[in-house]
């Protein structure tokens, strides 16, 4: 893995996020921009301060500077970016990056929830009223966030400005009520793995990602499963976590996901097949049917 210097917002590598020397390292939960800063955009800056003699921190976008700023001010040598800290160039290192994710928030001493669309809290807006902006946050509806909440030891949430808004025991239960997700996870009573699959499920079922199969690979973390990343595959990607599912755990909750299967219509069908590559997308419709879509 690629980690941050937080005096100077360098790239270092370190092969293992669970033995980061120097205190470990922080990371940070956030929602993407429209104009977030790359591997290659931090690399370059790198490379140009180092000819000039320039800070690349000072340099860099104001996200990446107020989360190295953060991290330093709490004792942290490293950090940890998701827009900046994966060369995503790299099929093989994007692919390595998006099945350790989980293990990468769980190995950081501790995690910066940045909410770039909550203001500081007022006595007009507080953090639990009803259609608060914390409430209305989209970090609660993206489906990579659920694990960032989820795995770190430690969460600590942050408003647009950097000013603290309480951590994830202090929040626990207004986190429950918002995103389903059991409140004795949130502080730390609960093993993930004692909770059943459709439970998980469900804490998930109405997140959104940009691209359709980080739907299924957002949630690789959630179940310990890992598994080839192929963009491209589409709907495909969840019917393969959900074999995965099966191939691990002895939970029929994974089953428990809606109506069920019209066999009648199937069988009719299969009397109308007539070649290899309708057999085959025969085969595609059952399994779809068996599993969820």
């Amino acid at each position: 893995m690629w980690l941050l210097s937080t005096d100077r917002a360098e790239l270092h590598p370190f092969p293992d996020p669970f033995h980061v020397p120097d205190g470990g390292f922080a990371i940070l939960s956030h929602v993407w921009g429209a104009h977030e800063q790359t591997f290659q955009d931090v690399r370059a800056l790198a490379s140009r301060c180092a000819s000039t003699g320039e800070n690349p921190r000072d340099l860099a976008c104001a996200k990446i500077r107020a989360f190295c700023a953060l991290a330093a001010r709490h004792g942290y040598r490293w950090a940890w970016l998701d827009t900046c800290c994966i060369d995503k160039t790299s099929s093989a290192e994007l692919s390595e990056a998006i099945n350790a994710m989980f293990a990468f928030y769980s190995a950081a001493d501790v995690c910066f929830v940045y909410l770039h669309d909550v203001p500081r809290p007022s006595a007009k807006d507080p953090l639990g009223a009803p259609g608060s902006a914390f409430r209305r946050s989209r970090w609660h509806t993206r489906g990579w966030t659920l694990q960032e909440m989820v795995a770190p030891c430690f969460l600590l949430f942050f408003s647009a400005e950097w000013e603290r808004l309480g951590d994830r025991r202090e929040l626990a239960a207004l986190l429950t009520e918002i995103s389903g997700v059991d409140e004795q996870l949130l502080v730390a009573r609960a093993d993930l793995r004692t909770i059943p699959v459709a439970r998980r499920m469900r804490w998930a079922a109405h997140r959104q990602t940009t691209r359709f199969e980080d739907q299924a690979y957002c949630l690789l973390g959630i179940f310990h499963i890992t598994m080839p990343i192929l963009y491209g595959e589409g709907w495909r990607a969840f019917l393969r976590l959900q074999e995965e599912i099966v191939k691990r755990y002895n939970d029929l909750s994974v089953f428990a996901w809606g109506p069920c299967l019209d066999s009648s219509a199937l069988r009719t069908r299969a009397l109308e097949v007539a070649s290899l590559e309708s057999m085959r997308d025969l085969i595609t419709t059952m399994a779809a049917g068996v599993f969820a879509s």
